[in-house]
């Protein structure tokens, strides 16, 4: 279980750290801490045989730790769950997929190039699209407003059921149920 996002009090609770801040909601429910591993440049926790990872080599170099754990302790790609922010999901919408390619989004990039295969799970979290004169790092590395906290949380917890539901019945139950179940919800 891989949350993209970038380290540094510069970048807690930005767009960009969505994946980061659904794996922290994940641990705390599930009881479990997160501790750094300069061996592997990432944050870790493992539960129940599951091994959850946020790297720390920032964004565009995931891909390394990612690699390297799941190498240690012999993780097939297509075992992987990443979790990431998408700008081309609008707010909270979430879309599982199995395979595929990156959509433009650098640290998954960096995942199938060190993984060296393009299938890997994923569980992309809108997080809107930049709007008027802000640039797409602008939006990503900017917060979310206060006005979308509401919808923010709401959206998180549906992620987070839809991880539990992909460790429980897999990525094909997960898909139909959270693909499908937002097309009218956001």
């Amino acid at each position: 279980m891989v949350g993209l996002g970038n380290p540094g009090r510069e970048y807690v609770k930005t767009r960009h750290n969505a994946g980061f801040m659904i794996l922290d909601k994940l641990a705390a429910r599930k009881g479990i801490s997160f501790q750094a591993s300069k061996k592997w440049d990432a944050e870790v926790a493992s539960h129940e045989g599951v091994h959850f990872c946020k790297p720390m080599s920032y964004m565009n170099r995931s891909g390394e730790p990612v690699a390297a754990i799941s190498h240690f302790y012999k993780v097939a790609a297509n075992e992987i769950l990443v979790v990431l922010d998408d700008v081309a999901l609008p707010l909270g919408k979430l879309r599982l997929r199995t395979e595929g390619s990156a959509g433009g989004h650098n640290g998954l990039r960096s995942i199938f190039e060190q993984m060296g295969t393009q299938e890997v799970s994923r569980l992309r979290f809108g997080v809107g699209a930049a709007e008027g004169e802000k640039t797409l790092t602008d939006h990503v590395l900017g917060r979310f407003e206060k006005s979308e906290t509401t919808i923010l949380d709401e959206s998180m917890d549906r992620a987070v059921a839809a991880i539990e539901l992909a460790q429980e019945s897999g990525m094909q139950t997960a898909m139909n149920t959270y693909n499908q179940k937002q097309e009218n919800k956001v």
